[in-house]
């Protein structure tokens, strides 16, 4: 795992916690926020992907 999926993972995470609180808060904003850590962590990873085909593809 390197450090775009690690930051995609801990984005991720922080992004349920925050939606998950303020569903059961009623608070809008923190739910949004999470969302948005969500899509961030979501983003993380696509780019973490991208770098791990381009290692690939040099090694061929």
């Amino acid at each position: 795992m390197d450090k775009e999926h690690l930051k995609g993972a801990a984005d991720k995470v922080k992004g349920a916690v925050k939606d998950a609180v303020g569903g059961a808060t009623g608070d809008s904003k923190l739910q949004a926020e999470g969302k948005l850590d969500k899509a961030k962590g979501a983003a993380h990873n696509v780019a973490g992907d991208v770098k791990d085909a381009a290692k690939d593809a040099n090694r061929r």
